[in-house]
């Protein structure tokens, strides 16, 4: 569960900044047409042609966005890169490129270093996007990622949250709150393992949703998916913050009310299994739960034939008049105002 502390250890400072730069981005590869220039100069020289670029950017705090007790490194940096490279298809773009600016504070070692771009340049392989640029610099309080990811679409292509329409249909890619639940298994284990160092944790029964949480991906095949079946969303948006705050924010965009359905709610068996261990209720979990990174969009209700049945796509409510407000449709049938209990960035409690 936790990193080996044994391995050998290299101080940054032998290498310096540039030396570090040089050293962890030497097996990165150029994939994109469109880089014309990534590491190595002053700025980077890209080429989108006729094509508008998207960019999308955050910032990864250690003890706030990440515990580094049960996030391995190679993991983190996957995940860095994944939850940029998610807003970027949320705009119904394709990820091209991506920079990463790092502040570290002296307690970790080159080795820590390289795991951390290891699964940067996993990410990079994986999806096809070059790493061409960034920062580091040293830290007072531990580790911090900053990534700023950038995409190419036609401007007919680029979807907004502005976009959605009384009587369109709310469709959600995936499974939702699997994320969440590993967090809270991983949180008890540590809990488990501060009390007893001995005590090592069986995580078997819990490998899909600890695997949401520590490496989720991003859905750059929903694009082409769509494209595929000839459907043009009219409104998207990635669920990181919870789908209830991502379904307030089409709404508040678009100007719209939303009825979403209990019953349609896409949950994985595991999650439901662990949500009863924990005695927490499912449908709580799978609304406000963040991280999961699947992305929500609502599609013109005539598109219905086109996605019904779909085993990447659920229907799970469709867009009303703004008066009529946002609800959730229980399984009995009765009609509760919807609220968001998701992740808040800026609340000191979370």
């Amino acid at each position: 569960m936790l990193e080996n502390k044994s391995q050998s250890k290299t101080s940054l400072a032998q290498l310096g900044e540039f030396g570090l730069i040089n050293h962890i981005t030497q097996n990165f590869s150029i994939q994109q047409k469109s880089t014309l220039k990534a590491i190595g100069d002053d700025a980077a020289v890209l080429d989108f042609k006729s094509k508008k670029a998207v960019v999308s950017t955050d910032l990864l705090i250690e003890g706030v966005h990440f515990d580094l007790s049960y996030m391995p490194l190679k993991h983190l940096g996957y995940k860095a890169v994944v939850v940029n490279i998610s807003d970027i298809c949320a705009m119904n773009a394709v990820p091209t490129q991506i920079t990463v600016s790092i502040a570290v504070s002296n307690r970790f070692p080159l080795e820590a270093i390289e795991e951390l771009y290891e699964g940067i340049r996993l990410a990079c392989d994986f999806y096809k996007v070059d790493l061409i640029g960034g920062d580091t610099t040293s830290s007072t309080t531990g580790l911090l990622i900053s990534v700023t990811a950038l995409g190419e679409a036609t401007e007919e292509e680029i979807t907004y949250r502005s976009g959605a329409q009384e009587n369109d249909l709310l469709v959600v890619t995936g499974d939702i709150g699997s994320a969440y639940m590993g967090l809270q298994v991983l949180e008890r284990e540590k809990q488990v393992f501060l009390v007893n160092p001995n005590n090592q944790p069986n995580l078997e029964d819990y490998s899909y949703i600890i695997e949401r949480q520590l490496k989720p991906e991003a859905r750059t095949d929903i694009k082409e998916l769509l494209e595929k079946l000839d459907v043009k969303p009219t409104a998207m948006i990635d669920v990181s913050d919870g789908i209830s705050s991502e379904i307030m924010h089409i709404c508040k965009a678009s100007n719209v009310g939303c009825n979403l359905y209990e019953d349609k709610l896409p949950l994985d068996p595991q999650l439901i299994n662990v949500c009863e261990e924990f005695n927490l209720d499912s449908t709580t979990i799978a609304i406000n739960g963040g991280e999961d990174y699947e992305l929500l969009f609502t599609v013109p209700m005539t598109d219905f034939d086109k996605i019904k049945g779909n085993p990447h796509l659920s229907i799970i409510g469709h867009m009303t008049a703004e008066k009529e407000g946002l609800h959730l449709i229980t399984r009995e049938n009765t009609k509760l105002p919807l609220k968001a209990r998701g992740w808040n960035a800026l609340n000191e409690e979370e």
